[in-house]
């Protein structure tokens, strides 16, 4: 008998492997938490301005957009400058870490931009960054 398999595979499988689901399940949870931020940051236009030193991205807590208008926006929600500073204290309560990073328009005034960065400071908040654009070098 050539074509008769010895083999007793012809069981009922009794378990799921369940850990390459678990595997791109966590590979596109990861995907999602990267790219939500830079949808946001997308979604509302800042012209911010350039420096041939500017740093890196900061991971932040606390993300507030000062558009031309002097709109002001909290993690892209637009809110009074009295709601930001009592949110942006209670998230200074939550995690005494925490940063703020502040996109401001190029074409705003500096007294408007100095404004924010006191209301974060007496918020409670130890550190923030200016978020600008890395200059591009002319060759």
């Amino acid at each position: 008998m050539h074509g008769e398999n010895n083999n007793n595979d012809s069981g009922v499988i009794a378990s799921i492997n369940i850990i390459p689901f678990v595997d791109i399940v966590l590979v596109l949870l990861i995907i999602f938490m990267v790219t939500s931020t830079a949808i946001v940051r997308a979604a509302i236009k800042v012209d911010l301005p350039t420096a041939a030193s500017a740093g890196d991205s900061v991971t932040t807590t606390v993300n507030l957009i000062v558009t031309a208008k002097g709109e002001l926006l909290l993690d892209g929600q637009q809110l009074p400058a009295v709601d930001i500073a009592k949110q942006i204290r209670v998230a200074v309560e939550k995690d005494k870490d925490t940063q703020a990073v502040i996109s401001a328009d190029k074409r705003l005034a500096y007294g408007e931009v100095v404004k924010v960065i006191d209301m974060v400071k007496s918020s409670g908040v130890r550190s923030f960054a200016l978020n600008i654009e890395r200059e591009v070098a002319s060759k």
